[in-house]
């Protein structure tokens, strides 16, 4: 994706303190630089738009219509890229840290940038690194003392370990738009999906043992008594089209053609919005999971651990 007329975020910072001020001048003299510097910038960024952003008179400076649109645009730009810049922070380890956390792709990618925000806003000298990892790994680290704190997904909690909801997460079954079950009338069975081969994360992710918990569950319910007197219940799926060891690779499978998956609404939510992925029904199947908050048996978080944990658990949702 070309960016190259994309402005960059000190003018985009400073076409916002013009909208705030209705002054070059002043906001010249907010960011300590002189007036024909600020009005140079704001030309090439209208230059990069394409058009006139910012009337200028003897009264004063105020946006155009198209200067109001970009400057709204702007302020998202700006809370995106504080929040990457957080997250980037959280990832450098610079000597001893303070608060080590590990957790699983899908709450690593969508969830914790967020909260790491917030606690950089609560605890500005705290150092923090994060190892992003599948929900066996993080369970692993946590137990070999390598991270403070962990985050996982998976249907369960190993033992060794105490844990808390933090939040509430949905799988949802996606296609190509141009697969068969993107327009078919009724849902998807449980037994459907189970005859499936699907593009799936790697056996240790916590994305892949929730929906194979779920997915053995329905098929134990819906066997019923006669299956299970014979001895042919078989609740094992499909064997995967694809394993993939990331969300965003699986999401580019199945949206060149690949075949269905299963993937938390958070990985699949800019996709749906854009049509690259088509979310299925399905029918019989609860995919619905807590995603928890993990430490050693008998170690209470404090400090750090426990500012962040309580930030975390602010988000939960049922």
């Amino acid at each position: 994706m070309a960016l190259e007329r994309v402005p960059d975020l000190d003018s985009l910072q400073l076409l916002l303190r013009v909208a705030a001020t209705g002054s070059l001048g002043r906001a010249a003299a907010e960011h300590g630089i002189s007036q024909p510097a600020v009005s140079a910038r704001i030309r090439t960024v209208e230059h990069l738009v394409g058009v006139p952003l910012v009337t200028r008179g003897p009264r004063g400076s105020t946006l155009t219509a198209a200067g109001k649109l970009v400057a709204g645009w702007a302020e998202q730009v700006l809370a995106a890229a504080a929040v990457l810049d957080a997250g980037a922070s959280s990832l450098r380890e610079e000597g001893r840290t303070r608060l080590r956390v590990a957790a699983s792709m899908t709450v690593a990618e969508h969830l914790l940038p967020g909260w790491l925000v917030a606690l950089a806003q609560r605890r500005p000298e705290t150092q923090v690194s994060l190892r992003a990892m599948n929900s066996e790994e993080v369970t692993a680290a946590v137990l070999a003392g390598g991270a403070d704190l962990g985050f996982v997904e998976g249907p369960a909690v190993p033992s060794g370990l105490d844990s808390r909801e933090v939040a509430r997460d949905r799988l949802v079954v996606v296609v190509h738009p141009g697969h068969p079950w993107a327009r078919r009338g009724s849902p998807v069975t449980a037994e459907e999906l189970a005859r499936t081969r699907l593009v799936q994360r790697e056996p240790a992710s916590g994305t892949r043992s929730a929906y194979e918990a779920a997915l053995r569950a329905a098929l134990e319910s819906s066997a019923g008594t006669s299956d299970a007197a014979d001895g042919t219940t078989d609740n094992a799926p499909a064997p995967p089209l694809l394993e993939l060891s990331t969300s965003s690779a699986i999401r580019s499978a199945v949206a060149s053609g690949a075949g269905p998956a299963v993937l938390s609404e958070h990985a699949v939510r800019d996709d749906l919005a854009a049509g690259r992925l088509t979310a299925v029904a399905v029918t019989g199947l609860d995919l619905t999971r807590a995603l928890r908050a993990v430490w050693p048996t008998g170690q209470r978080p404090s400090g750090p651990s426990l500012d962040l944990l309580s930030l975390a658990a602010r988000d939960v949702r049922h």
